[in-house]
């Protein structure tokens, strides 16, 4: 009978230890939600002569008359990738009409 009783008494400790458990991740998860949200209702740190951000967003390329620019080919004004429109032939070839 004793045997019976034994392992009803370790039967309740596991679940009270893994209520305990269980508990305890969730307060960890409230605290570290806490944290973060307070963390992110904080104003926004900018660096000292750091360039504002709503204005490098609406820089644009004007002509000599006043006029934007179109942006046909992004990468070639970074200088990643060559333009399409180079009028230079590669060495080599000669003009395709002759």
């Amino acid at each position: 009978m004793k045997s019976g009783s034994r392992d009803s008494a370790q039967a309740m400790q596991r679940v009270r230890v893994g209520m305990t458990g269980l508990a305890m991740v969730l307060v960890l998860i409230g605290l570290a939600s806490a944290i973060f949200s307070s963390a992110n209702r904080d104003a926004p740190v900018t660096a000292i002569g750091a360039p504002n951000a709503s204005v490098v967003a609406n820089m644009t390329i004007e002509d000599a008359n006043g006029t934007v620019a179109e942006k046909d080919e992004p990468l070639a004004e970074l200088g990643v990738a060559p333009s399409a429109s180079s009028t230079d032939t590669p060495s080599g070839q000669g003009n395709p009409q002759n």
